[in-house]
């Protein structure tokens, strides 16, 4: 498979697995989700869709960088790569679309694991790559501490 190839499907699929992920929350946002109680540090609604993208965006940047490489490690950090991806698609769904803030905590914390550990795998193969996760495992910081705070708000 061409490089150019591999860079389309890096970009693309990303941002379908957070599409998918975005049909379902956006389905909760105006009711129950405008229903609960959430901290003083909730940013609002509207931050999301473009953190999201431009996230998914870098994502699919760093996942090419790693996939064109010939490093012996590729094939873990992909696989790593996917699992993360599977957990991050399947937040939204147990969080907005069960309406489950402790299930979401429940998928959340190895998701950030995950994505530490796609760093980590990440770094030696390219370091671009690395790096181009950082803001993702920053955001997926802010969205647990978020998540935690809206399940004790709500118990």
């Amino acid at each position: 498979m061409n490089n150019t190839l591999k860079l389309v499907i890096s970009i693309v699929v990303p941002q379908l697995f957070g599409g998918l992920g975005a049909l379902v929350t956006v389905a909760s946002i105006g009711s129950w989700y405008q229903s609960i109680e959430k901290p003083f540090f909730t940013p609002p609604s509207w931050v999301f869709g473009p953190a999201w993208t431009l996230l998914y965006l870098m994502m699919g940047l760093a996942v090419y960088l790693i996939w064109k490489s010939q490093h012996p490690f590729k094939k873990q950090a992909l696989v790593v790569f996917i699992a993360q991806l599977v957990l991050n698609a399947i937040w939204s769904p147990a969080f907005f679309g069960l309406e489950s803030p402790i299930l979401g905590l429940v998928i959340i914390i190895p998701l950030w694991v995950l994505i530490l550990i796609c760093i980590r795998l990440f770094f030696p193969i390219n370091r671009i790559a690395a790096y181009l996760m950082i803001p993702y495992i920053l955001w997926v910081s802010f969205a647990m501490l978020l998540n935690a705070s809206i399940w004790y708000l709500n118990l």
